[in-house]
């Protein structure tokens, strides 16, 4: 069984280029090439994006791979499929990692426990929990991420919207 997904550098120093893509390569097993653009949202910064065809989890293999380097902004998606829920990785400087299972529509999937932890700490801690819900559906990772999927002008790649 296999499903695609998609790897959005949104930045990344030109010396981490190459880093990348040797990294992408390990979890892929195949030589990857990526066409790197300037990121006009972060000046000597780069973007790239690539889709790739796997077993489901490579979308966290490639997670793994990229995670800890604090310079670069990233996002990897892979759709669902007969055995396996869709996924979506995010990742800035500033807010770490945020992994989410998606439905087959791209809603993001929020397990019961999760739900029932957020609704323990609003009632006992007085914890905001409209923010602690936006924190489950990815919204900071969204709204640090938001200037950085927008390319230059004329550059070839997809868009990736923000879901409101």
């Amino acid at each position: 069984m296999t499903t695609r997904g998609v790897l959005y550098v949104h930045s990344a120093p030109r010396a981490l280029c190459p880093h990348v893509e040797w990294a992408v390569a390990g979890v892929l097993g195949v030589r990857v090439s990526l066409d790197w653009i300037r990121q006009p949202a972060a000046p000597g910064h780069w973007r790239a994006e690539l889709s790739w065809q796997g077993e489901p989890g490579t979308a966290s293999k490639l997670a793994s791979a990229l995670r800890g380097w604090q310079l670069m902004r990233y996002e990897v998606t892979s759709e669902p499929c007969a055995t396996a829920e869709g996924e979506r990785y995010s990742s800035t400087p500033s807010l770490g990692i945020f992994h989410a299972v998606t439905g087959i529509h791209g809603d993001i999937l929020i397990p019961e426990d999760r739900l029932r932890a957020v609704l323990l700490r609003a009632r006992s801690e007085g914890a905001d929990l409209e923010a602690e819900i936006a924190r489950l559906l990815g919204k900071p990772w969204d709204d640090e991420l938001e200037p950085f999927r927008y390319a230059g002008e004329g550059a070839p790649v997809r868009w990736l919207h923000q879901v409101v």
